[in-house]
Parts: C-alpha cells; sequence; structure tokens
C-alpha cells in the first residue's frame, strides 16, 4: 500500500472563510470540552479514600465509566440534536476531533508525550474530512462538505491511479491549504544499494560536507529575521490580550515565522535533489537532534532544521531509486579515512584532520564524511571506487580493500 499526501493551496471567497473559520472554532470548543471532561474524571479519582482534598474537589459517581472515545463520540451525537452550533458543522469532523484527542492520550502514555493541552482560537489550525462518497476534486477545484465548491492552485497533477481518502483543511499565517491522502494498492520495493556511494555529515560551521570534497554553507534562516521579530515581540507584550491591534500584530509575527519555515523546507528540498544527482548511495550518520537541542547551541541547531532535511533527503532517496542508510556516529571525526588510525578528540576550533601516521590533512568535515561513506559501504556491502586519501575501507571494524579503479560507476 502506499500512501502520498499532497498539498495545494486553496483560494476561498469570503463566504467560505468565515464558514472555516466557524468550523475551527467549534472543533476547539469540542476539544476542549471533551479534554475538560476527561481531565475531571481524572481527577475525581485522585482524592485519598481517608479525606478530601481542601482546595477543591470533583464529585463524579463511581460508577460514571471513563469518557473515552464511544462514550465521548455517543454524547456527541445526542448534543448534536439540540445544538444548533454543532449541527452546522460535519459529524465526522467533529468524530475525528475526538479521535486525535483520544490518540493524544494514548501517546502520552505509550511514547511518553505531555499530558494534553487546551487549545485557544490560534491554536487550532486544521480539520480532517475522513471519507467521501465520490471524488471531490473536480479540475483544480474542490467540493468539502458545508463548504461547497473551493478553487485550489493546482501546482502539479494529481497522479492516476491513487484513491482519495481523506482531506485536511490548515489554516497557515500565510493562507488556507488543503493536504490530500491518496492511496494506491501497490507495492514499492525499497531501493537497493548500488551506484557511487556519498557520506554526509553536519555540522554548524558548514551546513554539510560529503565525502567527496563538497562544502555547503549553512544559511541563517532566523538570524536573518530575528531583529524583527524581537522587535515585534516586545511591542506585542504591551499590546492588551484580546484586543484588535494585538491580534494583528500577531498575524505579523505569525507571516514573519511562516516565510523562515518556507524559506529553510525549499533550501532543503533544494539541496536533497543536489546530493541525489551526484550519488547512487547517501549514507548518514544516525543522530538524536534532540540532544542537540538542549546544548548551548540549540538555537542554531533548530534554526538549521537537521532532522527535517534528513526526513526531506530519505524522501528524496526514495521517490528517485537512491538508496538511504544510517551509520553509527561515534569517533567518525576521530578515526582517519585513510589508514584507519584513531587520531583522538578535536577541539571545535580544530577545522583540519592531520594523521601523524599517514600523513593526510583534510578539512575535518570532509574526513568524518568519508568514514561515514566507509562504514555506510560495508555495512551494505558494496565495492566502490579508490577514495581520495587511500584505498582501505576505515571505521568499520575490519578493514578491507575495496578497488576498482578511480572512475565513479554510473548512477
Amino acid at each position: 500500500m502506499l500512501t502520498l499526501t499532497y498539498e495545494f493551496k486553496l483560494i476561498p471567497s469570503y463566504e467560505q472563510i468565515a464558514i472555516i473559520e466557524e468550523m475551527l472554532a467549534v472543533c476547539r470548543k469540542v476539544w476542549n470540552y471533551a479534554l475538560r471532561e476527561r481531565k475531571d474524571w481524572i481527577k475525581s479519582r485522585k482524592c485519598d479514600v481517608n479525606y478530601c482534598s481542601l482546595v477543591q474537589e470533583y464529585i463524579i459517581p463511581a460508577d460514571v465509566p471513563y469518557p473515552g472515545y464511544k462514550e465521548q463520540a455517543a454524547a456527541l451525537t445526542i448534543a448534536k440534536k439540540s445544538n444548533p452550533e454543532l449541527k452546522r458543522v460535519n459529524a465526522q469532523v467533529l468524530q475525528q476531533v475526538l479521535r486525535s484527542l483520544d490518540r493524544a492520550f494514548k501517546n502520552m502514555k505509550t511514547q511518553g508525550y505531555g499530558f494534553p493541552r487546551f487549545k485557544n482560537k490560534y491554536r487550532m489550525r486544521s480539520f480532517v474530512f475522513p471519507q467521501f462518497s465520490s471524488n471531490p476534486v473536480r479540475g483544480d477545484w474542490i467540493k468539502l462538505p458545508k463548504i461547497g465548491l473551493v478553487k485550489m492552485r493546482l501546482s502539479r497533477p494529481i497522479p492516476e491511479g491513487f484513491k482519495l481518502k481523506q482531506v485536511r483543511i490548515v489554516r497557515r499565517a500565510n493562507g488556507y491549504f488543503v493536504m490530500l491522502a491518496l492511496q494506491s494498492d501497490v507495492n514499492v520495493p525499497e531501493n537497493p544499494p548500488s551506484g557511487h556511494p556519498l557520506g554526509i555529515d553536519i555540522g554548524l560551521d558548514k551546513f554539510l560536507a560529503t565525502s567527496d570534497n563538497e562544502l555547503i554553507e549553512r544559511p541563517r534562516f532566523l538570524t536573518e529575521l530575528h531583529r524583527k521579530l524581537k522587535l515585534l515581540q516586545r511591542r506585542l507584550k504591551l499590546k492588551r490580550k484580546g484586543s484588535s491591534n494585538r491580534h494583528r500584530l500577531n498575524q505579523k509575527i505569525a507571516r514573519l515565522h511562516q516565510k523562515v519555515s518556507d524559506t529553510r523546507k525549499d533550501f532543503h528540498f533544494k539541496l536533497a535533489n543536489h546530493l541525489c544527482d551526484q550519488a547512487g548511495m547517501i549514507f548518514v550518520e544516525d543522530l538524536d537532534f534532540r540532544t542537540w537541542a538542549k546544548g548551548m547551541l540549540g538555537k542554531h541547531t533548530l534554526d538549521a532544521g537537521f532532522g527535517q532535511f534528513f526526513k526531506i533527503l530519505a524522501w528524496v532517496c526514495w521517490k528517485r531509486g537512491i538508496y538511504f542508510g544510517k551509520v553509527d556516529y561515534r569517533y567518525t571525526s576521530q578515526i582517519c579515512p585513510n589508514c584507519g588510525t584513531h587520531t583522538g578528540k578535536k577541539n571545535l576550533s580544530e577545522r583540519t584532520h592531520f594523521c601523524r601516521s599517514c600523513g593526510c590533512e583534510i578539512n575535518r568535515d570532509v574526513a568524518a564524511a568519508k568514514v561515514i561513506c566507509q562504514r555506510g559501504v560495508a555495512a551494505v556491502g558494496q565495492i566502490v571506487a579508490e577514495n581520495d586519501c587511500g584505498d582501505v575501507l576505515t571505521g568499520t571494524g575490519n578493514s578491507l580493500v575495496k578497488n576498482l579503479g578511480s572512475s565513479k560507476p554510473e548512477l
């Protein structure tokens, strides 16, 4: 089963914008009510049996079941009969809100996520139409329940042979978007390892270095707009909560953040395609970026968006038929790519790798990328061309000679 998500920008009329905003408001109220119901039930069971709380007490009968998804969905059906506000929103959209809340509670227990939060008018940004009886897309128009025909900017054609499973409407700072979830009953095999290998080492001095001696500068996405954001957020502090001026200033700040996000994502996609043009196999380090984000350089790490880049790179590799793999990150900067000697830990100020054993001297990031490439090649068992510093695959536990000449294999 192959699932794709295509995103297009909507061009709704003023009446349709009002309907979308009303649906988001109702979804937010349903979320908050259901969350409060669950929270009250949990707090009512926390009181000790020998005494009551001195601050507040939740009196809920002992035989009342836990308000899970089934109980809240049944209560929602009853409430729709008497509440005209709930009637104006598609029933399945509200049920998906309860499903999302139920999923949030399960993730909190199983994956250690935080307790679900109440949402204000800025935090509820999307809702889902889970199913359609027929295809709602007609050219560059889409027909949505309760909203009608909405024009969208069809930036790329929808592939044939796919069935539309669900539609998500998303509100962002720069407009409204529709996300189409498409499914096809086909099995796509994994990309086999073949072709020219490429190792990638990421960092904050240079965004990345490749085993082919290419260095990519790190763009400062947030730093360029940080001064303007700081000024606007300082002005926001002086605005009265709930006022129109505060709302307009919030929208201006959100558009700046959206610009940073879009610029970063565009750079990641272009760089991923540039790397795929050069290789048949791409190897990166298996890193935990949550640890990076907690250090003193966390702001710059989050600005670079390495986690998002790796996800985009993996997707582009899969789409273009290029093998993508992760290798062990340990000691990649402490091993000589030429002879495999452990050269010791380097300070951040040392930007050159020099091996006393073989005399190899290259950029330290390029050296680490070569070690990553060698580890990846050894893991998949491929034969590759001789590297620039020598003919020994190092950093893999056992050094193997893999020499087939100096030319790169054809992709």
